[in-house]
């Protein structure tokens, strides 16, 4: 589905090698993590979008059935019972193109992350 041939140097490139449809799509899901993680920054790790906050925090994709969500198994173990009308593996969630895509549980998830690596990285500089 991806059009471009050669490896995105940041995510509007990434988001620009999809149809229109699945443009919109994505820059929602952007938008939304961008507003739940203030001060996280954007990249391109594994060829995926993925934002930052004192480590990874999420990642996301787009394939031809859907967008990859990947909020690392903590993300996904800690909204099991939401996230369990959608595919789901030990780190991913799989939102179906063909369905609107859950921006409030998205939210909620990229915001547990945001705590989550907030508080690991507070704990590891007290360990000095």
């Amino acid at each position: 589905m991806r059009s471009c041939k050669s490896a995105p140097r940041n995510i509007d490139e990434y988001i620009a090698c999809f149809p229109p449809d699945v443009q919109a799509t994505l820059i929602n899901l952007r938008s939304t993590i961008s507003k739940a993680a203030p001060g996280a920054k954007e990249a391109i790790k594994y060829a995926i979008p993925t934002f930052t906050l004192k480590g990874n925090l999420v990642h996301f994709g787009a394939y031809s059935k859907h967008i990859g969500f990947y909020p690392t198994s903590s993300g996904i173990a800690s909204f099991k019972k939401e996230l369990s009308g959608y595919e789901v593996t030990r780190g991913t969630v799989r939102f179906p193109l063909d369905t609107k895509l859950p921006l409030n549980l998205v939210r909620k998830i990229v915001k547990f992350r945001v705590k989550e690596n907030l508080e690991s990285a507070g704990a590891k500089g007290k360990k000095k």
